[in-house]
C-alpha cells in the first residue's frame, strides 16, 4: 500500500474471439480478474473496474463504473477510469493479463515524476494496456475520443510520456509474463501449456 495510485481495472471488452468472459477465465484454476485484484490489493488503496457488465463484478471488493462515453472501446475505459479515481495518478490494466508483477508495477511508479503516462515498451512493442496515466490525459483523450479515434496510443503525441524500455525492467520480469493477455482459445492453451512446462 500507499503507492498513492488507483488500480483501474478494464474490462469491457466483448470478449468475441474467446466466446466467454475474459476476465473470468481460470489459470491455474483462479480467474483471472482475481489474479489481477489480488495483486491490486496489495498494492493500490483504491481498485476501479470499468465494465458494462457490472452485476458479475459485483461479488469484488472494488469501485465498479460503466463507460461515460458508450461503445467507444478501451479509450472510452480508460476515460471513465481516470474520471473516477481518487488519485492523480493510475496504473491501468486490460482484464485479461493473468500475471502482473508486482516489482514491474512498483518500477513504473517510480517513472511518474514530471510525466502525464508512464509506458512499458517490449521488443513488441508499446504496452498501452499495462501503463500509469494521470487525471492529465482526460481532457486530450476526451478530445481523441471526439475526433473519432480509438487508440490509446493516439494519446501519446498530446501529453508527457515516459517510455520504459525493457532492459530498464527486464530483471524484474525477464520471462515478459507482465505483457501476456488471453484473447483466443488458443492462446489460452498455449499459456497453459507453457505454465505446465515450466
Amino acid at each position: 500500500m500507499g503507492l498513492n495510485l488507483s488500480g483501474i481495472i478494464l474490462s469491457g471488452g466483448k470478449s468475441t474471439r474467446m466466446g466467454e468472459n475474459k476476465a473470468f477465465i481460470e489459470i491455474e484454476g483462479v480467474p483471472i480478474i482475481h489474479r489481477i485484484h489480488s495483486v491490486f490489493e496489495r498494492l493500490f488503496d483504491e481498485i476501479i473496474i470499468v465494465t458494462d457488465q457490472k452485476e458479475i463484478f459485483s461479488g469484488l471488493n472494488s469501485k465498479i463504473y460503466e463507460d461515460l462515453i458508450p461503445n467507444r472501446g478501451v479509450l472510452a475505459g480508460l476515460y471513465t477510469g481516470l474520471f473516477f479515481s481518487s488519485f492523480l495518478f493510475s496504473f491501468c490494466v486490460a482484464c485479461d493479463m493473468p500475471f502482473l508483477k508486482e516489482a514491474v508495477i512498483k518500477f513504473l511508479v517510480e517513472n511518474i515524476e514530471g510525466y502525464d503516462a508512464v509506458v512499458p515498451k517490449t521488443k513488441d512493442g508499446l504496452q498501452p494496456l499495462h501503463a500509469i496515466y494521470s487525471k492529465n490525459c482526460l481532457e486530450p483523450v476526451k478530445k481523441i475520443i471526439d475526433e473519432g479515434r480509438f487508440r490509446i496510443i493516439d494519446l501519446f503525441s498530446l501529453v508527457r510520456v515516459k517510455i520504459v524500455e525493457e532492459q530498464e525492467f527486464f530483471s524484474l520480469d525477464p520471462m515478459r509474463e507482465s505483457f501476456i493477455n488471453v484473447n483466443t482459445p488458443e492462446e489460452l492453451c498455449l499459456i497453459k501449456e507453457r505454465k505446465q512446462s515450466i
